[in-house]
């Protein structure tokens, strides 16, 4: 007896990102972290910044600009990275290393706040605080995301909030910044179809990626 594969049940076509976020989204997100980082913090005196590589620095530049037109102050601005603290790093290619610059009075005694932009499984700020724990001591340790998108692995969660978006397993974040990407905007499109774009971009040089 021969059966026939249903068309109602093979996979469902991917589908493409849609935006949840654009630039003016993400500059009034930046500004309200700001506000909460100096009220929490009691004026913000002894904050260090520090952004993870590599879109969480872009976002710890801005946020250092807005806290600097709120308190009147520069906030000592840092960058780290986690390469070789990652609990991936023999399942994943190789990556450059990038530039971990903490500021001239360093981390000791002072209120880190880490800055990234996608919380997750929450194993890129275990590696962050890995990657801290081997730099200084701070009294106390924070962290600010542009977006959380549940699934957590570890108990880790953010202390500062841009905007909690919950998604599914299949599903992709893409935060874009300008600094990088030339424009603002996070979006959410299934995996596959990111996967797939990603692959058409790589055997067409000539147009723009759009980085997961």
């Amino acid at each position: 007896m021969t059966t026939h594969r249903d068309s109602t049940s093979q996979e469902p076509t991917p589908r493409p990102p849609h935006q949840v976020l654009d630039g003016t989204d993400i500059a009034r997100v930046i500004t309200r972290i700001a506000h909460e980082i100096v009220e929490r913090a009691k004026g913000a005196e002894d904050v260090v910044l520090l952004g993870i590589h590599t879109r969480g620095v872009h976002l710890a530049r801005r946020l250092h600009g807005r806290l600097a037109q709120i308190t009147g102050r520069e906030i000592p601005l840092g960058t780290l990275d986690i390469t070789m603290y990652r609990d991936d790093l023999r399942l994943k290619p190789a990556r450059a290393l990038e530039h971990t610059e903490i500021p001239p009075g360093g981390i000791d005694g002072k209120l880190v706040v880490l800055v990234d932009d996608v919380l997750f499984s929450g194993r890129t700020i275990r590696a962050a605080l890995d990657a801290l724990n081997d730099i200084g001591r701070p009294r106390a340790v924070q962290l600010a995301v542009l977006v959380d998108r549940g699934h957590r692995e570890l108990p880790i969660r953010a202390d500062y909030v841009g905007k909690n978006l919950p998604t599914s397993l299949r599903e992709a974040v893409q935060v874009r910044l300008s600094d990088s990407d030339g424009v603002d905007a996070v979006l959410v499109g299934d995996r596959d179809f990111t996967a797939r774009s990603s692959q058409t971009m790589a055997a067409k040089p000539s147009e723009p990626h759009l980085p997961e």
